[in-house]
């Protein structure tokens, strides 16, 4: 089984690329049993998705740009 720093790094990794089908079990396996591991993917996933938001213009407010 994977350790914490090796299942952050596959997180991390999970955002540039598809993880292998070997890898997305392992971290399944890792974060049924570790809540740090599993906080730490729900952080990733909200960081992604603000991220993605921020970048489509949806942090602008009644149509005025902070340009």
């Amino acid at each position: 089984m994977l350790n914490c720093r090796e299942i952050t790094t596959l997180y991390s990794e999970s955002m540039e690329r598809k993880l292998t089908l070997a890898e997305q079990i392992s971290v399944r396996m890792h974060v049924m049993m570790c809540s740090g591991c599993r906080n730490f993917g729900k952080q990733m996933q909200t960081l992604r998705h603000v991220a993605r938001a921020y970048a489509k213009g949806e942090h602008e407010q009644d149509g005025e740009s902070s340009d």
